[in-house]
């Protein structure tokens, strides 16, 4: 279990990110056609997970905004971002933002959020994804790993595209 906070109130995901080093736990989420996405579609990829509780709340909107605006200059690097919002949702906020640059996908009905130790357990949140971010290298090892503090707040991004 680890810890976050939801506008200074505490809350605790299912568990924690995976370790940096370790293999990254594959996964399968769905993109806003109801098609399968699996890390292993990646393959010989360096991916960043933008993970976020729902794309339609204003910090994860602007997430989803300044990843797809970093990803233009990044070289053999896929940027997928993660929450439960339904595919729907996600097709339009997208087509809505012109976000072309990043994967967007639902962790609906996959085991995503505990895979990877990102569903909140309390809080009024409780249930949605917490706000992280895990770079994954071209052999599958992570590289980096953030929960952000303070779910309201932004990710590190200069941190994240360090790690490639």
């Amino acid at each position: 279990m680890a810890d976050t906070a939801i506008s200074g109130t505490p809350a605790h995901t299912v568990g924690d990110l995976p370790a940096v080093g370790a293999a990254a736990p594959a996964f399968t989420t769905v993109n806003a056609d109801l098609q399968d996405v699996s890390l292993s579609d990646f393959a010989g990829k360096r991916v960043i997970l933008s993970i976020f509780p729902s794309v339609d709340t204003g910090v994860c909107a602007n997430s989803e905004r300044e990843f797809n605006k970093r990803a233009t200059g990044l070289d053999n690097t896929v940027v997928v971002s993660v929450s439960k919002d339904l595919p729907f949702a996600l097709g339009r906020f997208c087509a809505a933002e012109g976000i072309e640059n990043v994967t967007a996908t639902s962790s609906f009905r996959s085991s995503f959020s505990e895979d990877y130790g990102v569903r909140l357990l309390d809080s009024p949140l409780a249930g949605v994804l917490a706000r992280a971010v895990v770079v994954i290298d071209t052999d599958g090892t992570v590289l980096h790993t953030e929960l952000v503090p303070e779910i309201t707040t932004e990710p590190d991004y200069d941190a994240a595209l360090a790690a490639l």
